[in-house]
């Protein structure tokens, strides 16, 4: 399988854990890539995603996130509230007070 049938999805939770998943996009499906993204923002809207693997299914609780990063880019993504061409100028850190 190569990079292209497949994108990492990591979830950092208001707990401040993270969790990262490979999901397989299986050739049969035929999905665009702007198809795809579609399904992960629509699946982020709602209260619960849910992720199947092999030994069990995973229910997110979408309003315990902060962040989602998707690897690869989704460059198709465009208007409202997207930037392009963005360039991180220093990693996210946590402060040691709470």
């Amino acid at each position: 399988m190569n990079d292209h049938n497949m994108l990492q999805i990591t979830f950092f939770y208001t707990n401040g854990q993270i969790e990262a998943f490979n999901v397989v996009l299986h050739e049969d499906n035929a999905l665009t890539p702007q198809e795809i993204q579609q399904r992960i923002l629509k699946h982020l809207d709602k209260p619960w995603c849910l992720l199947h693997l092999p030994e069990q299914t995973i229910c997110v609780n979408t309003s315990r996130l902060l962040k989602v990063e998707v690897k690869p880019t989704m460059y198709e993504l465009h208007g409202e509230g997207v930037f392009s061409d963005v360039r991180r100028v220093t990693a996210l850190s946590r402060s040691a007070q709470r």
